[in-house]
């Protein structure tokens, strides 16, 4: 916590530079809610972010903090009218919530009438990097701020199934034709051209390659890079794994319109199986024992800070 006087003395950029952190907890409002069957979910609520705020307070003590704001902040969507900052953690249902922030920002009458182009190409709702620094701050001090996480293993391998197992016009011909021309030996012509086919066990290599062919993406990235959660103090932690009451009582506390409920539909390839754990399971029998501990490495901060049990 800074002194008044460093406050005044600092720019708001350079407040979030060598702080100590994390920031303090402070109790949720929930002044909102009307109904007395959320009781379950607050307590796990609780219970989720003194969790995350403890480890954070072990990790972090002695670290200090050497990252831009707007970098932070990037991830974050904002929804004005309800004060709300969402952080986008991929594969863990974004298509859905960011079709409820454009409902609760007025964009549209529901969320089942948007398409998953729209939702994604639409450029309907700010990021919290697109305001100036007083914004910023004025936004990250005021309002409920959010995020919802998976399971690190089932959320690489959606992601993995999404863009690898599907026709893409980008994924294969970006990440695909890189990743078979480096680790497929004898690649077939067609395959180098086309970038289609990606293995499992190629696309781990080269997540662990500390030279990939191409860069991250947002897809597969950790959730302590996405959204910094030991930096920016979040208000709620959704899980994918309870994702519709996590949702619907989150909603209740920043004062939704009581008909406005998460979506239940599977935004794409809503045909295929969802993951699961035991779809996991099928993909990582293609891994040796070696890769497997090395993936778990690679995502072991998301598993500590969420909570989450290791495969």
């Amino acid at each position: 916590q800074l002194s008044d006087q460093q406050k005044m003395s600092e720019s708001p950029l350079s407040q979030f530079r060598g702080v100590y952190l994390p920031p303090a907890l402070h109790p949720l409002n929930k002044t909102l809610v009307k109904d007395g069957k959320w009781k379950d979910v607050d307590s796990t609520q609780e219970k989720r972010r003194s969790f995350l705020h403890d480890f954070c307070k072990k990790y972090n003590s002695r670290k200090k903090l050497q990252t831009h704001l707007v970098h932070l902040v990037s991830r974050i969507y904002v929804e004005d009218r309800h004060k709300v900052l969402y952080c986008e953690v991929p594969k863990a249902g974004c298509s859905n919530w960011k079709r409820v922030l454009m409902v609760l920002n007025g964009l549209a009458a529901s969320a089942h009438n948007i398409s998953h182009d729209d939702v994604h190409y639409g450029k309907h709702l700010r990021k919290l990097d697109s305001y100036d620094l007083k914004g910023i701050h004025t936004r990250l001090r005021t309002y409920t701020k959010t995020i919802f996480v998976r399971d690190p293993m089932e959320r690489l391998v959606s992601a993995f199934r999404d863009k690898f197992e599907h026709p893409n016009s980008y994924y294969h011909p970006v990440f695909g034709k890189a990743i078979i021309k480096k680790y497929r030996h004898n690649a077939s012509e067609e395959a180098l051209k086309t970038g289609s086919g990606v293995k499992f066990k190629e696309f781990i290599q080269y997540l662990l390659d500390s030279h990939r062919p191409v860069g991250m993406d947002i897809h597969w990235e950790q959730v302590s890079k996405l959204c910094y959660p030991c930096l920016i103090n979040y208000d709620f932690i959704g899980k994918f794994e309870t994702l519709e009451e996590d949702a619907n009582y989150f909603l209740q506390l920043v004062g939704a319109p009581a008909e406005l409920k998460f979506p239940k539909f599977k935004d794409r390839h809503s045909s295929d199986e969802r993951t699961s754990a035991e779809v996991v399971r099928q993909y990582l029998k293609e891994l040796s024992k070696e890769e497997r501990q090395l993936t778990y490495d690679f995502y072991y901060l998301d598993y500590l800070m969420f909570n989450y049990t290791s495969p």
